[in-house]
C-alpha cells in the first residue's frame, strides 16, 4: 500500500509548458492522485486561486500566472500506483504518429485516475511507455464506453486537435447504441443539458433549457424486437450526451446503470450483457499537422456482438 501525505500550500509559477492548459488539467497533474471531483470542488471553494483570484476550471493558464495549489492529501508518488505490465495490450492503437494517437478502449477501463481508481489509461500509457514524451487526453469517453478515444503527443497537437473538436465543424464522433423500445429510421435531440452533483459531489447531467446548447443525431441501424440498434452522431460534446439524449427522446441505453431502464437492463443482462451498450465506432477529424482528413474505426466489441446475435429482428 502507498503511504499518503498532507503538503501544505504552496504558490507555483506557470512555466513555458503550462502556458494555454486548462487550470483543472494542470492541477490533476500536480496532485497526482487526488480524485477529479476533489479538483473541481476546490475549485468551486476557491481553495485554488490564480493571481490571488479564483478562476473556473477552464481557465487557460498564461505566462506568469501565479498559482496557488491549496494543501490536498494525495498519494506520495505515482511510482506507488502499480499499473499491469500487459494492460496496453488489451489496448488496440488504430493509429499513432509523432503528433497523435488513436486507441481503441475497452469497456472497464477509465481514462485517467480518480473518483476510486488509482489509474487509468493516461497514467498506464506514461507508466508503461516512458519514451513518450509527451502525452495527454485531447477527449474522454466514460469508463464503461468503448472505442475510438485520441490522444496527443504534443502541446501544440492536443491544442490544435481541442480547438477542431471545440468548432464542431471538421470533427465526426460516431457511437452506437442498443437502446430500449423501437425508435423511428431517424431522429435528432437538440435538448441543452446541464452538469448537476448530488450530495456525495458525484455528476449528472439533466436536460434543461438554459443548459449548454447540445445535438445528437440518431439514425436506426437495427430494429429487434423491444429494441433498436443506432447510430448516433454527436454534433457537440457534452458529458453523458448520447446517454442523456437517448434516454430523453424516450429510448434509454443498456447497460446505462445512471439514466437507463432498470427492466430492460435486468433483460439485457440475462442475454449475456455485463457493460453499457455504447460503443465509438468511428471518428473523423482534421490531422493536427497536415490537416488532411483522417477516418478511424473501432469495430464492434465481439461481447456487443454476441448481445445482438440473441436479439430477435423485426419484420420489416
Amino acid at each position: 500500500m502507498s503511504s499518503s501525505t498532507v503538503p501544505k500550500a504552496r504558490v507555483v509559477e506557470a512555466g513555458p509548458a503550462d502556458i494555454g492548459q486548462r487550470i483543472d488539467n494542470f492541477l490533476l497533474k500536480t496532485l497526482k492522485g487526488v480524485p477529479r471531483t476533489r479538483i473541481y470542488k476546490a475549485l468551486r471553494k476557491g481553495e485554488v486561486r490564480v493571481n490571488g483570484s479564483r478562476k473556473k476550471p477552464t481557465y487557460q493558464i498564461a505566462a506568469g500566472d501565479r498559482i496557488r495549489v491549496p494543501p490536498i492529501r494525495h498519494r506520495v508518488s505515482e511510482d506507488d500506483v502499480v499499473i499491469p505490465g500487459k494492460l496496453l495490450d488489451h489496448v488496440p492503437v488504430i493509429f499513432e504518429d509523432e503528433h497523435m494517437m488513436v486507441v481503441n478502449k475497452p469497456s472497464g477501463l477509465a481514462v485517467h485516475g480518480g473518483s476510486g481508481m488509482d489509474y487509468g489509461l493516461i497514467e498506464a500509457l506514461r507508466k508503461l511507455r516512458p519514451e513518450l514524451a509527451f502525452i495527454e487526453l485531447v477527449h474522454r469517453l466514460d469508463r464503461e464506453t468503448s472505442g475510438c478515444l485520441m490522444l496527443a503527443k504534443s502541446r501544440s497537437a492536443l491544442l490544435a486537435l481541442q480547438q477542431q473538436l471545440a468548432s464542431e465543424r471538421t470533427v465526426r464522433k460516431h457511437y452506437l447504441a442498443l437502446v430500449m423500445g423501437n425508435t423511428p429510421d431517424s431522429f435528432r435531440n437538440g435538448t441543452p443539458l446541464k452538469q448537476t452533483r448530488n450530495d456525495e459531489d458525484h455528476k449528472r447531467v439533466v436536460a434543461f433549457e438554459d443548459g449548454q446548447p447540445a445535438l445528437t443525431l440518431f439514425q436506426s441501424r437495427q430494429q429487434y424486437e423491444g429494441a433498436a440498434l443506432l447510430e448516433a452522431d454527436l454534433k457537440t460534446g457534452r458529458m453523458h450526451q448520447a446517454r442523456v439524449h437517448a434516454c430523453h427522446a424516450g429510448f434509454p441505453i443498456a447497460g446505462d446503470r445512471l439514466y437507463g431502464d432498470r427492466s430492460f437492463n435486468n433483460d439485457m443482462r440475462k442475454l449475456g450483457l455485463g457493460r453499457l451498450f455504447l460503443h465509438a465506432e468511428r471518428l473523423r477529424l482534421n490531422h493536427p499537422v497536415s490537416d488532411k482528413q483522417q477516418d478511424f474505426y473501432a469495430p464492434m466489441p465481439v461481447a456487443l456482438e454476441l448481445v445482438l446475435g440473441k436479439l430477435t429482428k423485426s419484420e420489416d
